[in-house]
């Protein structure tokens, strides 16, 4: 039987795995090969410099571990005691408290609320206390090289890392994030670095690492330029009667249907949205039941950061919470 080198490559890696070997060097298959050859031909980077750089890169089996249990994949009554804890909300009212010129300073300049970024970077990394412990570049080596289900996105971002290590004066060997390689404060993804990282307090670095402010800000500027509507409402809880509705439950998380639809398969819908508005029915799954909600515009904009649906009510129950215990 004829083995494509790719896989004979993954395979061996595996066994190596398999025998006890918690990580492995990265093996001269055909992809590799392509990649030196992509970063030499369209980002101008020296050959023997990565072939060097790449010697001390690792592939590491904990990684492809962590990859295969997504939190997303418990049922909202599970998913959500992960975030919505009394350390959760009360951290969050510290790190408020903590950056409250530069929280109110991005309000009013970028019109994302306080607490929906703040309730971000909680559930992300706990207000910086769990930014990650692997090597971004191992991560992303790992998951290009021997993930096969979703080499080809890992690969791009480990293309982006190696730039943004460039363009930043980093060490590539050095910057720790994720299991999935995302990094900071607000576990940016190094394509998002790159896209949306903003250099606050103005010292020349955008450091999303240890600089609140620079993270403040590059969380808000994601959500603007993924077309945050300041001011706009986020979601809504809603009842239904029958089950007609059902038939509005769709995968995916974009407004796909209409107040007024929704309305006439029986949903009560608040009053004070139009019939006209585009909306998205939403599902959670409790322990009895399930709970209905309604997903506006600016929900879209949040699964812009994680398409998951359940982050997203995360994410907005959680900022509902900081915000209610503020003001308290």
């Amino acid at each position: 039987m004829k083995i494509n080198k790719n896989k004979f490559a993954w395979l061996l890696a595996v066994t190596l795995f398999a025998a006890g070997s918690a990580s492995a060097e990265i093996a001269e298959t055909d992809s590799f090969k392509q990649f030196i050859h992509n970063m030499v031909k369209q980002q101008h980077f020296n050959e023997a410099e990565l072939r060097n750089l790449f010697k001390a890169v690792q592939i590491q089996q904990p990684i492809l571990d962590a990859m295969s249990k997504p939190a997303e994949g418990k049922p909202w009554f599970q998913y959500r005691e992960i975030f919505m804890t009394e350390a959760r909300i009360a951290g969050g009212v510290q790190f408020w408290k903590d950056n409250e010129a530069a929280l109110k300073t991005v309000e009013s300049q970028y019109g994302v609320p306080a607490e929906i970024i703040i309730a971000i970077i909680g559930v992300e990394t706990k207000y910086g206390a769990h930014t990650g412990k692997y090597r971004v570049i191992d991560a992303l080596a790992t998951l290009g090289f021997a993930y096969p289900p979703r080499s080809e996105f890992f690969l791009k971002e480990l293309e982006q890392f190696l730039v943004l290590a460039r363009e930043e004066h980093m060490d590539p060997l050095q910057p720790m994030g994720s299991y999935a390689g995302a990094m900071g404060l607000p576990q940016f993804m190094p394509s998002s670095f790159r896209g949306y990282a903003k250099d606050f307090d103005l010292d020349g670095k955008r450091n999303i690492w240890t600089n609140s402010a620079d993270a403040i800000a590059s969380v808000a500027n994601y959500f603007v330029r993924n077309q945050w509507r300041p001011g706009g409402a986020v979601t809504y809880p809603v009842s239904a009667r029958g089950d007609a509705h059902r038939q509005a439950l769709s995968k995916g998380v974009k407004p796909d249907t209409t107040v007024g639809e929704l309305r006439r398969l029986g949903v009560d819908v608040p009053a004070q949205l139009a019939a006209s508005e585009t909306v998205k029915l939403l599902a959670y799954q409790q322990q009895v039941g399930e709970d209905l909600w309604v997903g506006l515009h600016n929900f879209y904009v949040i699964t812009r950061y994680n398409h998951s649906p359940l982050y997203a009510m995360a994410v907005y129950q959680l900022s509902q919470a900081i915000a209610a215990r503020k003001a308290s």
